[in-house]
């Protein structure tokens, strides 16, 4: 694995620079495959040990580079020391490459990378990640898929790499929309319409009484009161809203089903209700909360103290707003869960919010607040089906699986399937996700089902495609023992790039932990795709000479261990046969 040759690399400037081998670990980068001449294996930035301090400042950078080149020898691991401006590259030896690398593999199939020394020095713990939140009493709209997946990514990773991980669902399930709703409801609503398709029912009403109150003040005045009513636990109130939580919990498994995603925990906005007024206290007892002329509740965040900027956290009449009960769920999810890292994945817009509500738990002087994450994501832009705008989530779904489902019937090479439906489902939804996953989150983007679902582009159903290809090879040359393998037989071009793209592996792991982002991951396996499709393509195993086919065999199974790994990271189901 990449931790032997660093280590190897980092011996050498231990002895030279007098430092400990850890040291210098981080510093030793794996160099990315290139397609158009050889690459060296591993790199070392001059200006890294700069930055480091283990060479001066004001040294002259070509001078230092090259006096260190002179003394890193070649050695029965690294066989060639290439000085370039500022970068000392290193060729290794490339029969062990292959033989250290798919050993490791084979040992960790699934964990391969996960126990790299680079990766010691991520903080582990308990780690909460709050994502998807849709609202209740609506359909799961399709805006809530990108928080859904990208918090179902965050928490795989967080997980694979050794964290006590808890997955929170914080529900949309208090505030003015349930006023309205409730008030609504007991005028529009029917019992027998919400059994029949409750959350549809739901729907209809919350938008016509939406449309009455903003004509009528008197609707307005009747959802205030309703909610009024629910803050002050009244039992009628309580039951109905009761009623709505879990018709659209029990509709929200079912979606979480299709996409292969599982919570620890059902949370809401309701579920801190009781921690409200100790944070009001807690606001007010630190002479934090300022009440206006207008008789709200408000926090002073301004840096001067003269009101410049501040943040409501209690209306007029006493009911609390969105803030006020997310800081008593922070606090709250302190004292229940006792958590290392909090992390809420939401899209931009809440950045403010964010930023207001860390603000107030660091004034409150809790000091965890410091170890509280953000991840905003930007919008998608014209996702819809053949029918229309879409507003639903299942809708999308639906559309991704249909549109499979055809392309799968429409393509010669397809196998047959025992349930094609719900292979094409999981094709389509992999589609979805690497489509979101290739950019920066913070971007919008703009959706279009025809590239999503294309076979041949960096998409994926093409990291499908790859998955199942090498599936499929494996079943049929099953008769050849490939557990011991001669790595003499993987020098060639095309193995070698392989073998040099797979050292990257726990790097792209660091790196997409560090920042939160799946594009490292997402880019990493659509590389390893490729380049072990020409593998595929030009290495043939049958017909070839038992040993030649031992050692093709054996590095298209490690390949094949390692993608599915990073797709199951992301939250893709492997399919292995389409």
């Amino acid at each position: 694995m990449a931790c032997f040759f660093r280590r190897s690399i980092a011996a050498q400037l231990s002895r030279i620079f007098g430092q400990d081998e850890a040291f210098f670990l981080p510093l030793v980068c794996a160099v990315p495959v290139s397609k158009r001449q050889p690459t060296p294996d591993f790199r070392l930035t001059v200006s890294s040990l700069v930055k480091s301090g283990v060479l001066p400042p004001d040294g002259d950078l070509p001078a230092q580079t090259a006096c260190l080149a002179r003394q890193l020898k070649g050695d029965g691991v690294v066989e060639e020391v290439i000085p370039t401006r500022g970068v000392i590259n290193f060729r290794i030896n490339k029969l062990l490459l292959a033989e250290k690398l798919l050993t490791s593999v084979h040992a960790e199939p699934q964990g391969f990378g996960m126990q790299s020394e680079i990766l010691q020095r991520l903080r582990r713990g308990r780690v909460l990640v709050e994502y998807s939140s849709p609202n209740i009493a609506k359909k799961f709209h399709a805006g809530h898929l990108r928080s859904t997946i990208i918090g179902n990514f965050i928490a795989n990773l967080k997980e694979a790499l050794g964290n006590d991980v808890i997955r929170v669902n914080y529900l949309g399930d208090w505030g003015m929309q349930f006023g309205l709703l409730g008030a609504g409801f007991q005028r529009l609503g029917s019992q027998e319409k919400l059994r029949e398709n409750a959350l549809q029912h739901l729907f209809e009403v919350y938008v016509q009484v939406n449309r009455e109150a903003e004509q009528d003040e008197s609707v307005r005045l009747a959802a205030a009161e309703f909610f009024r009513r629910l803050e002050q636990h009244d039992q009628q109130a309580l039951l109905l809203w009761q009623q709505f939580r879990e018709i659209s919990v029990k509709e929200y498994r079912r979606v979480y089903e299709r996409l292969g995603i599982h919570f620890n925990h059902y949370s809401g906005e309701s579920f801190h209700q009781s921690k409200i007024q100790d944070v009001l206290t807690s606001l007010q007892t630190q002479g934090l909360l300022k009440t206006t002329e207008k008789g709200t509740g408000v926090v002073d965040l301004s840096e001067a103290g003269d009101m410049s900027s501040y943040c409501t956290v209690l209306r007029s009449d006493g009911t609390s707003l969105y803030i006020t009960r997310d800081i008593a769920a922070a606090v709250d999810r302190k004292e229940m869960f006792s958590f290392d890292e909090m992390i809420y994945v939401t899209d931009k817009s809440q950045s403010g919010h964010f930023w207001q509500l860390f603000l107030i738990l660091r004034m409150l002087g809790h000091s965890w607040a410091e170890r509280c994450v953000h991840v905003p994501f930007g919008l998608v832009q014209g996702m819809s089906t053949r029918s229309g705008d879409v507003v639903f989530l299942e809708d999308v779904l639906d559309e991704a699986r249909n549109r499979m489902l055809q392309n799968m019937h429409q393509t010669r090479t397809s196998k047959e399937l025992s349930d094609p439906a719900l292979t094409a489902e999981q094709i389509g939804i992999s589609a979805l996700i690497v489509q979101d996953f290739k950019g920066p989150l913070i971007s919008d983007y703009k959706f279009n089902w025809d590239q999503v679902l294309q076979a041949q582009g960096d998409t994926g159903v093409f990291l499908q495609y790859t998955h199942a290809r090498l599936c499929s090879l494996l079943r049929t040359q099953a008769s050849v023992s490939h557990t011991h393998f001669d790595p003499c037989h993987l020098q060639d071009i095309r193995s070698l790039s392989t073998l040099q793209h797979l050292l990257r592996y726990d790097e792209v792991l660091l790196q997409s932990a560090l920042e939160l982002q799946p594009r490292y991951l997402v880019n990493f396996l659509i590389t390893l795709c490729h380049l072990v499709s020409s593998a595929h393509r030009d290495l043939s195993v049958k017909g070839s000479a038992l040993s030649v086919a031992q050692a093709r065999l054996h590095l298209f199974s490690c390949t094949c261990s390692v993608l599915a790994s990073g797709m199951r990271l992301l939250g893709i189901t492997p399919v292995q046969k389409m």
